[in-house]
């Protein structure tokens, strides 16, 4: 990763470390789930994502360019909100997004690591082997940051060589699926109309590691222009990356083929392009995404715990362990990933997320008119859209599977609870909250 004289970040290392953080497991996970909703529209519903996510990243950069810090989320909600009960509540929900992240690349690990000796997704060997992968990034990021910090550029850099060389190779010996194909659709698939539109909030999901690059305003080289810079600049090669991909695997694989190996579409759709070896090729690719991803991962949420303790928006993180905030969240990350299959993990992940990001728009738009200068047609889109898509997303996970709702509305009903209960322990007789621990610029 470039860095220049004074130990900072450049705009080309930032987008490094951005891009290889996006394209994490998540899309290994994610394309046959999106291809379940979307139907034969799937490569549509990246594209869509993409200029969604486009819309949000609006927000984020204006954010970012009047407040650079390494904060990130956090710093721009206190920013809009103030110190309180809002601000808490929706920090928390990026921070548990961000855990449950964590489990879904666990989940992810275990299912691709298992093709290579053919066992199935329902095998006990799945969440065990993404436990035991939470455990090793534990023990890395307990012995430091500079094992992150070195291989972060060459793990970026192989992540964006082997996908692209996946949707290039599909590609060039399938072709391209034809677009008429794409846009025609029969009956049934206009009955999933919903269906597709609830599909996109599993492909933003996809998109959504670009919120971890506004944490580097502290680190990166004219923080005021590179952090959107280099937010914009990722996003945009994941779209172009994502979509291709999307292309290949819908060329070489039928949507009911996609739909049975949903969770390692990737490794099915390689094995007709380059064979046996296609399936070594993606599992190890697979392998290098979701360690080098949940080791980045872990640093960044239980930073993002600590310093919203810092912020007193949480209770003193106090133990034994020199690193609370750093047990506290592989713990968490176990749980979920113990209790829940991936579709279910990526359903909860994407409400949280799309929740918390519908509060950043609303915070740009409500509070910040007089200290930001910014378009606020365009916050509003963002908001509108995200709307429109948690309510297709809610609609039918209320239809197929509601065990995802209760658990995603009292997840976050506790957070607000929780949350309102510790800021009255900050509240004094005169209605004030002391809050003077802040955070640094």
């Amino acid at each position: 990763m470039k860095k220049d004289s004074a130990n900072k970040l450049t705009l080309i290392g930032s987008v490094s470390l951005g891009t290889g953080v996006m394209i994490g497991a998540g899309i290994f996970a994610l394309m046959g789930q999106v291809a379940e909703l979307a139907g034969s529209l799937f490569p549509i519903a990246f594209l869509v994502g993409g200029i969604v996510s486009g819309l949000s990243v609006y927000s984020y950069v204006k954010f970012s360019n009047a407040y650079p810090s390494s904060g990130g989320v956090a710093k721009f909600l206190r920013k809009a909100y103030g110190p309180g009960t809002v601000t808490g509540t929706f920090s928390l929900l990026m921070y548990v997004s961000m855990v449950i992240a964590e489990s879904l690349v666990a989940r992810t690990f275990g299912s691709y690591t298992l093709r290579l000796f053919n066992v199935g997704n329902d095998s006990v060997l799945v969440p065990v082997l993404g436990v035991v992968l939470i455990a090793a990034a534990f023990i890395i990021n307990v012995a430091g940051n500079k094992i992150i910090g070195a291989t972060a550029t060459i793990t970026a850099v192989a992540k964006i060589l082997g996908i692209a060389t996946l949707a290039i190779a599909g590609l060039a010996i399938s072709g391209f699926p034809s677009f008429g194909n794409l846009g025609r659709v029969d009956s049934s698939d206009w009955s999933m109309v919903g269906g597709f539109i609830a599909a996109l909030a599993l492909s933003i999901l996809a998109y959504k590691g670009f919120t971890t690059i506004t944490n580097q305003g502290g680190d990166i080289v004219n923080p005021n222009k590179n952090v959107g810079r280099s937010i914009i600049y990722s996003v945009l090669i994941c779209m172009v990356l994502y979509v291709a991909l999307a292309l290949s695997v819908s060329a070489n694989l039928s949507i009911p083929d996609i739909i049975k190996a949903k969770n390692y579409a990737l490794a099915e759709a390689a094995q007709p392009v380059f064979g046996s070896l296609g399936l070594w090729f993606t599992v190890i690719l697979a392998i290098i995404a979701t360690v080098s991803g949940l080791i980045a991962s872990v640093f960044s949420a239980s930073r993002l715990l600590a310093m919203l303790s810092n912020m007193k928006q949480l209770p003193e993180l106090r133990f034994k362990f020199s690193n609370p905030a750093l047990l506290f969240t592989v713990s968490l990350a176990i749980v979920l990933t113990i209790l829940f299959d991936l579709t279910r993990i990526a359903a909860i992940g994407a409400i949280f997320y799309i929740v918390m990001d519908m509060a950043v728009h609303w915070g740009l738009y409500r509070f910040l008119r007089k200290d930001i200068s910014f378009n606020p047609v365009v916050p509003i889109l963002a908001l509108l859209f995200d709307t429109v898509i948690l309510i297709a997303f809610i609609v039918l996970k209320f239809k197929s599977d509601p065990l995802v709702l209760i658990v995603s509305f009292t997840g976050i009903l506790m957070v607000i609870l929780a949350e309102r209960l510790f800021m009255k322990t900050h509240t004094g007789s005169d209605g004030k909250m002391d809050m003077e621990m802040d955070m640094k610029p």
